[in-house]
């Protein structure tokens, strides 16, 4: 039988790997859907593949919630935006830099800066009820409209992607579900080994969200952003992220609120809200500035999640 400690590290592992696996499948299958119906590359990025990779904040806030505390939950979104843009964002230029489309700029970042400022506002008096989450997911229902209509006046041309206009694939659908089904023991797993090892290290639920939760839930966009940039694709890279960091507060928060109020810290307020905000503007002056980032910006969005990190360190 395996000890307390040495559990929760096998449960840790076992969590990120399924996560991974199972948001690979889910990027995959969604990804050719998506482009056998006719999206472009920057919008299937910014919707189908970023909602798909917020997958796993959504099955690891709410199963935090219900069975921990809300307080896990709203770690490991806030961790995880900060950690998209930080972390995913500033490898992936690393590796190469990301031109910055201006459909993505006009269309996508001004909603992703939204929704940063949003929660801050709806959270100042340190409580997200259920009214704030209804707020939220209306927000969504107007984001994903907004879209929708964009697409529908903009379609992509059908020999602009190599599997666009093929339909609907029974392999595809295959995917997505198995996909699914990873993504929920994974992150089953995740949460009780992550949990079980830091308390039993005495760190605090939001602490544990904010880092060990956070950066496994940041796996499938650090992956798919990361395979984006090596093959070229920085349309999905960028939107992947701006669209997931979308998604992490409007979706995710919006359906923990409904289902459990969700309790803000006073500390979290004076200091994981305003680097959020402060990171989110440095990445969109970043992006306006040449429509790209190079690989010194990625430099300086990896050093600045460095900082969080460290700064989290009781």
């Amino acid at each position: 039988m395996l000890s307390g400690t040495a559990g929760a590290l096998v449960f840790l592992a076992a969590g990120a790997v399924a996560l991974y696996a199972g948001a690979e499948l889910l990027v995959a299958g969604a990804g050719r859907l998506a482009l056998g119906i006719g999206l472009r590359a920057a919008t299937v990025g910014v919707t189908v593949i970023a909602f798909a990779t917020t997958a796993p904040e959504l099955f690891v806030a709410t199963i935090g919630a219900l069975d921990v505390s809300t307080d896990l939950g709203l770690g490991a979104v806030l961790g995880s935006n900060v950690a998209n843009i930080g972390l995913v964002l500033g490898v992936a230029a690393l590796v190469k830099p990301l031109s910055v489309t201006e459909r993505v700029m006009r269309r996508h970042v001004p909603f992703m800066v939204f929704a940063a400022l949003l929660l801050v506002v709806l959270g100042a008096d340190g409580v997200i009820g259920r009214l704030e989450g209804v707020i939220f997911l209306l927000v969504l229902a107007g984001f994903t409209a907004y879209l929708v209509y964009n697409v529908g006046a903009d379609p992509a041309p059908i020999a602009e992607e190599p599997d666009a206009g093929e339909g609907i694939r029974g392999r595809d659908v295959m995917l997505v579900l198995g996909g699914l089904l990873a993504l929920v023991v994974g992150s089953r797993w995740l949460v009780a080994g992550g949990s079980d090892l830091l308390f039993a290290l005495g760190f605090s639920e939001l602490f544990v969200g904010l880092t060990v939760l956070a950066l496994g839930t940041s796996l499938p966009e650090l992956a798919a952003s990361v395979v984006g940039a090596v093959r070229g694709e920085t349309a999905f890279a960028i939107g992947n992220v701006v669209g997931s960091n979308i998604y992490n507060v409007l979706a995710v928060l919006g359906i923990v609120a409904i289902i459990t109020p969700i309790s803000i810290a006073p500390e979290t307020l004076r200091f994981e809200f305003p680097f959020l905000v402060v990171f989110t503007l440095v990445l969109v002056a970043m992006m306006g500035y040449g429509r790209r980032l190079s690989r010194i910006d990625g430099a300086i969005l990896v050093a600045g999640y460095g900082v969080f990190v460290y700064l989290l360190i009781p």
